[in-house]
């Protein structure tokens, strides 16, 4: 039986994709210019840290939903 990926079971694999890459790289690096009384400033890395719960959330959210849009 061949039965299409509803758009449930698209959600929900684009879901664990994103939370293993959540569970990989434990945060978001990012670098911001400022600029302080029109003198020369600087560029500063901030980093916004993702706690491994957010992955493995996301992860079983998507099986979920995976299994929810195979059993339509």
């Amino acid at each position: 039986m061949n039965h299409p990926l509803r758009p449930i079971g698209i959600i929900g694999v684009i879901l664990i994709m994103l939370g293993i890459i959540a569970m990989a790289y434990h945060g978001i690096t990012y670098t911001r210019k400022e600029t302080i009384l029109n003198h020369a400033g600087g560029e500063y890395q901030q980093t916004v840290p993702l706690p491994p719960i957010i992955g493995v959330t996301a992860v079983v959210g998507g099986l979920v939903l995976l299994a929810v849009g195979s059993r339509q």
